[in-house]
């Protein structure tokens, strides 16, 4: 029987409240429901219940907030905010966001299922992490003056200047609401964009009490606007609106290839954060106790809902029996249930669609021949936790590289085990996907950890450590998992347009 003690005290009053009554969108700075009057449920994946209801927006509401993002962009008040006061701003978004962290938590893990304490240091400490990190930027955002030749030997001035796109829509996915919600408003508000921001059907809550904690700090009417409603329809309208400039999308590949149809109709800039199929590779040297625990994180951390899941363990086969056996007891070990109480290590998957996908991969590798060393079933949990989405972490031994568990993204707390014996075959086997947004590496031998990380092909490699990442620190995925970068200076470029002036000096 798992307690459900509340471990962030003061904050349950206020999330509380927050779900007492049925939550609205905000377009233009006002707070309103659907044109259609339609809502959807809000589902606490932990029960099946109901946690509150969110407006169902179509193509009409994300109409009007594009149209009040547009009219915020060509006001004087946005445009024209000096630097140091847009990054004051921003530093005031990231206090508001750290006032009430407890709160963010809280609602991120009834609304998302994962345990309230990840919630709480990941997702709420990274959003914090991002709006200070980019606060510095927008007194940096240079351009250059560029020695040209022009022809007839004319004295010429040549500069550039770096200016924001437009408006910006940023569709968000359900794994970190909050945190993804945040690696996209802080370069786009930096760079001085005003946006459309779609939260996933399944995760809104969190995101639209960010917009109003985004208000509380100041952000001016219509700069941010948030609009809830399905993938199929407010998200492709945003996507396809010919009054938005650039769109950033993170999710599924599949989806993906239906925003780059959709906003090839003006050519708006795309940038793309795609799934993973990420090989988590472990060299002879290594210590299997250590890379076993390591290996578990990486693969079952936010219940295997990850883009960068090292859901490929490729074990030399001199270590492979020593490094499986620690990683089946730890996936043994792992306390599942909900991620209000405190002991809880995995919460449930996030919503009964996604546990019916992930447990179809699981009977899926029974059928074709993998081996189950640990999980495969649901755990035995108690009212009212046995109606929630639970799934136990799994680890299979796959016999080939061919299995639908070793080839396509699960997004699920599921492990495929691989030993290999010449490294030249091991590379080629974890370049074979279509994949390659990370990749891990554990050995002792650093300098064979560099060569090996230079031959594959992925955006994000962790040597000896896992699931890193910085607001510095760009990140993005090589072929299918996605288009450019998030985070870090690059990211600034796609919020950003280059305009090259030249003045003629006589």
């Amino acid at each position: 029987m798992h307690s459900t003690a509340d471990p962030v005290g003061d904050a349950t009053g206020a999330v509380d409240r927050f779900l007492a009554e049925p939550r609205t969108m905000l377009i233009g700075g006002h707070w309103v429901g659907a044109l259609s009057g339609r809502s959807f449920a809000s589902v606490d994946p932990a029960t099946g219940t109901v946690l509150t209801t969110v407006p169902d927006g179509d193509a009409a509401d994300v109409d009007r907030a594009v149209t009040a993002a547009r009219r915020a962009f060509d006001e004087p008040g946005w445009r024209r905010m000096s630097p140091l006061e847009r990054g004051a701003l921003l530093n005031r978004v990231a206090d508001v966001i750290e006032a009430h962290a407890d709160e963010l938590a809280l609602l991120e893990s009834r609304d998302n299922g994962k345990p309230v304490s990840v919630a709480r240091a990941v997702d709420v400490g990274t959003s914090v992490k991002l709006f200070r990190y980019f606060a510095g930027w927008p007194s940096k955002l240079e351009g250059s003056t560029i020695p040209v030749s022009p022809r007839g030997g004319l004295r010429v001035l040549n500069y550039t200047t770096r200016q924001p796109v437009g408006v910006a829509g940023l569709i968000v996915p359900w794994n970190f609401p909050v945190s993804m919600a945040c690696w996209k408003l802080a370069p786009a508000l930096a760079t001085g964009c005003t946006v459309v921001l779609k939260p996933a059907e399944e995760t809104p809550l969190s995101t639209l009490r960010l917009a109003e904690l985004l208000q509380e700090a100041g952000v001016p009417d219509g700069v941010v606007n948030v609009v809830t409603g399905r993938g199929a329809s407010a998200g492709a309208a945003l996507a396809a609106h010919d009054g938005v400039d650039k769109i950033a999308f993170t999710g599924s590949t599949e989806t993906g290839r239906a925003i780059v149809r959709a906003a090839a109709g003006n050519l708006k800039k795309v940038s793309l954060e795609l799934g993973g199929k990420s090989p988590n590779i472990v060299l002879p040297d290594a210590d299997p106790e250590a890379v076993a625990e390591a290996a578990a994180q990486a693969v079952f951390f936010n219940q295997g809902q990850v883009c960068t899941a090292g859901s490929r363990l490729y074990v030399h086969r001199k270590i492979f029996d020593d490094v499986l056996d620690a990683v089946a007891e730890r996936a043994r070990g792992i306390v599942v249930g909900p991620g209000s109480d405190p002991a809880t290590e995995m919460g449930p998957l996030v919503s009964a669609r996604h546990h019916e996908r992930v447990t179809g991969f699981i009977a899926a590798g029974r059928e074709q021949g993998a081996r189950l060393a640990a999980g495969g079933g649901r755990p035995g949990l108690d009212a009212p936790y046995d109606a929630g989405y639970f799934v136990e972490p799994t680890v299979f031994v796959a016999p080939d590289d061919g299995l639908r568990i070793v080839r396509e993204e699960i997004f699920g707390p599921v492990l495929a085990a691989m030993s290999w014996d010449d490294v030249d075959d091991l590379v080629e086997r974890a370049n074979d996907s279509p994949y390659g947004l990370s990749a891990g590496i554990w050995t002792s031998d650093l300098g064979h950890a560099h060569r090996l990380a230079d031959e594959l092909q992925a955006g994000t490699v962790w040597i000896n450590c896992y699931n890193l990442t910085d607001p510095a620190s760009p990140f993005g995925g090589f072929k299918q998992s996605g288009w450019g970068r998030e985070m870090g200076r690059t990211v600034l470029d796609h919020y950003t347009e280059i305009k090259s002036v030249w003045v003629n000096l006589g």
